[in-house]
């Protein structure tokens, strides 16, 4: 079913009366699962991403999603399978390259993710059965999430947190100072190679929520705006989560009561937050120069 055959809905300002409109159908109640999944899943591995300065390889990770979607269609398998092969296969690639140098890494990672990016839209041309197009698997859609889609999600979402749950102190310390680290004894290669592999799961999940091309609304985005409203690590990932949170969840709600993409709504809402954030460390900045009084600690590191 979708909104067309039902009419389109009308937004009441009776918020009750609203969300009850909403989850009345099972594909938004699948939607909104999977995108609370999605943003806690995507805000925590998001937050270490900003911090380990990874946001080119994220950006890679995430263009390599549409091949491998494009290319399990082709296949004639889900499109999740793709999405989750070819983007923890993509994070391994960016492991076994880092060590070559900077300028070695960013551009073989950067000449690979344009021959798959190429590859993804002659598997989109070769495809003969009913497909949207590229836009559904590039900027999203909450249409066509189904039940098992979300159970896939949250098993692989559990195993991401747990991961990340057990290496997460080392990860910091190494993520901060990874000479530091490596000298006390820190298994510092090993934790990038984990955590790349943990960046390809979140982003597969994310893709299927804002699309290909818009993962960084929920990987980078909520995570940067956290990061400058306070120094302090777990205020920092609650923050994350929080307003990826809010972010998926409001833009859920605009795309159901609009005919724009899900992930434009997502993208835009998220960045309204980072924008705010910024002026107001700004301002507090400006009016601590004023009156002489002392950074913080978030706005000294910010």
């Amino acid at each position: 079913m979708t909104l067309a055959e039902t009419g389109a809905p009308v937004w009441s300002w009776n918020l009750l009366t609203d969300f009850q409109d909403m989850w009345s159908y099972p594909f938004m109640v699948n939607a909104f699962r999977a995108g609370a999944v999605v943003a806690v899943v995507s805000a925590l591995v998001g937050w270490f991403v900003v911090l380990r300065r990874q946001t080119f390889a994220a950006h890679t990770v995430s263009m390599v999603a549409f091949p491998g979607a494009a290319g399990a269609v082709l296949l004639g398998v889900s499109a999740v399978y793709g999405y989750f092969t070819l983007c923890v296969a993509a994070a391994l690639v960016i492991a076994a390259l880092r060590g070559g140098g900077d300028h070695h890494e960013s551009a073989l990672t950067g000449t690979v993710q344009a021959f798959l990016l190429a590859s993804g839209f002659l598997f989109i041309a070769l495809y003969k059965g009913l497909l949207e197009g590229p836009q559904t698997i590039l900027f999203g859609t909450f249409l066509g999430i189904t039940s098992s889609q979300v159970t896939v999600l949250t098993v692989v979402g559990a195993v991401v947190l747990a991961v990340l749950a057990v290496i997460g102190r080392p990860l910091l310390f190494a993520s901060v100072d990874p000479q530091v680290a490596a000298g006390r004894g820190v298994p510092v290669r090993a934790l990038s190679v984990v955590f790349l592999v943990l960046l390809g799961a979140a982003t597969s999940e994310a893709s299927q929520i804002t699309g290909t091309l818009l993962v960084f609304a929920l990987m980078v985005i909520p995570a940067a705006t956290a990061q400058l409203l306070t120094a302090r690590p777990a205020l920092s990932l609650a923050l994350a989560v929080l307003l990826a949170f809010a972010a998926t969840w409001l833009g859920l709600t605009a795309a159901y009561y609009s005919p724009y993409p899900l992930g434009f709504f997502v993208t835009t809402i998220a960045f309204a937050g980072y924008v705010l954030a910024l002026a107001w460390r700004s301002l507090h900045t400006l009016l601590g120069s004023r009156t002489g009084a002392p950074l913080t600690s978030a706005e000294a590191t910010a």
